[in-house]
């Protein structure tokens, strides 16, 4: 068996999980139920860079039971669940994964799943493409397609996409409709909250709350922290997500004035050195940091070591740093993603339909090998099945127009009567 995890001692922990994650997955069920029986993806060689989790090998069992040979690892060193990293391994699938990689390790970890020489690559963060691009060119031959999970990854597939070296097609499953208005919102938001609370256990009602950015993921985050009673500040340099910050009712502020009155402080942006040293000096004494952005470069830890004297870990994900003038200030889950390092990452309900975006267009590229090497939305046809697939799970029904109304909205003879 080929793999590399923490301990296969824990795979029976691990299949629990997985099984209570799939009761709530209904759509990636039935789909999982369809791809057994056509076996669409038989012959085809996967290779994912995501967050191991039990939602995620909800997706990986899937994507076998339609015929895919699958090797998966980490795409965030510490967001790996080491019982279903165990579990998937138990069950056949070439993992390599473990809570706690070093960055070698890490990388040691993708350049084991591209050695499988994978035909279609499903990406978070975009660490798996850039390093098949940058060091690993040897493979792309074999690949005829890929997605990405998340808005980081996207950032940068379009950006290579722009300038002309990126090699095959990616759909952004990020930018589905059915992915990021519930699973940036709602996961995140719920997420974030649970993480931040596992790490410190702090009263979040009365609190200063300053989310850095307002993207679908700060939206969420910020709609959370104000039901649990927080007193929700928002930072922006998109002058109308601010602008639609303001009319939701959140005070909006430069960085600079929220760092001298915010208590708890979370990145959300995608984006670099968003909290950097010249925030940090203004901090109260006690202020908490906390990043839901996929990399770990949103909080200038250089810029934190640099103005401490001392750092301690309290508990684990909760560092204590201790600056010159001897206030505290306290980083959670070392500046990575506090929802899945510090927590359980997004409720399967939200990964349900992520993830079932994600196994559809899989199945789009096998059925559509030879699209030009760009970055494509999700087609509108995966998005509604997912939402009317998940909407036949909870039990809801919709209308449907007529066809005069079909008609109608497709004419332009008709007016004011």
């Amino acid at each position: 068996m080929d793999f590399r995890v923490r301990d296969l001692s824990l795979s029976e922990k691990g299949e629990l999980l997985i099984e209570w994650a799939s009761r709530h997955m209904p759509v990636l069920n039935q789909i999982a139920e369809r791809f057994k029986n056509e076996r669409i993806l038989e012959g085809l060689r996967v290779g994912a860079c995501l967050h191991v989790t039990k939602e995620t090998a909800v997706l990986i069992k899937t994507l076998v039971a339609g015929g895919a040979e699958v090797a998966l690892c980490g795409s965030n060193p510490l967001s790996t669940q080491d019982e279903v990293a165990a579990a998937l391994a138990k069950m056949g699938v070439k993992v390599y994964a473990w809570r706690g990689e070093t960055t070698e390790e890490y990388y040691w970890c993708i350049n084991r799943v591209i050695d499988h020489r994978p035909n279609i690559t499903l990406d978070d963060g975009a660490d798996l493409v850039t390093t098949i691009h940058m060091s690993r060119r040897e493979v792309l031959q074999n690949i005829i397609g890929g997605t990405e999970e998340t808005t980081t990854g996207v950032m940068r597939l379009k950006a290579m996409a722009e300038k002309g070296v990126l090699q095959y097609p990616i759909i952004a499953v990020n930018n589905a409709y059915t992915k990021y208005l519930f699973d940036n919102r709602y996961g995140t938001g719920q997420s974030t909250i649970d993480g931040i609370l596992r790490a410190t256990n702090i009263l979040l009602a009365g609190k200063r709350f300053v989310v850095c950015g307002y993207g679908w993921c700060g939206r969420g985050l910020a709609l959370r922290a104000r039901g649990m009673g927080a007193n929700v500040i928002v930072t922006e340099v998109d002058p109308i997500r601010a602008l639609e910050a303001v009319m939701d009712g959140f005070q909006v502020m430069p960085l600079s004035e929220a760092a001298a009155v915010g208590d708890i402080f979370v990145t959300a942006t995608g984006n670099i050195n968003i909290i950097r040293m010249e925030h940090m000096l203004k901090m109260k004494d006690g202020a908490i940091l906390a990043n839901s952005g996929h990399f770990n470069v949103e909080i200038s830890i250089p810029d934190l070591e640099k103005i401490s004297i001392s750092k301690r870990t309290i508990k684990p994900n909760l560092d204590e740093y201790t600056l010159k003038d001897g206030r505290k200030i306290y980083l959670l889950a070392e500046g990575r993603l506090v929802n899945l390092a510090a927590a359980e990452g997004h409720p399967p309900e939200v990964m349900d339909m992520s993830f079932s975006n994600q196994a559809l267009c899989v199945e789009y590229l096998a059925k559509h090998p030879k699209m030009e090497p760009k970055v494509y939305d999700v087609p509108r046809e995966i998005d509604e099945t997912v939402a009317r697939l998940k909407l036949r799970a909870m039990g809801i029904k919709i209308d449907e127009m007529t066809e005069e109304q079909k008609m109608y909205v497709k004419s332009w003879e008709s007016g004011t009567i």
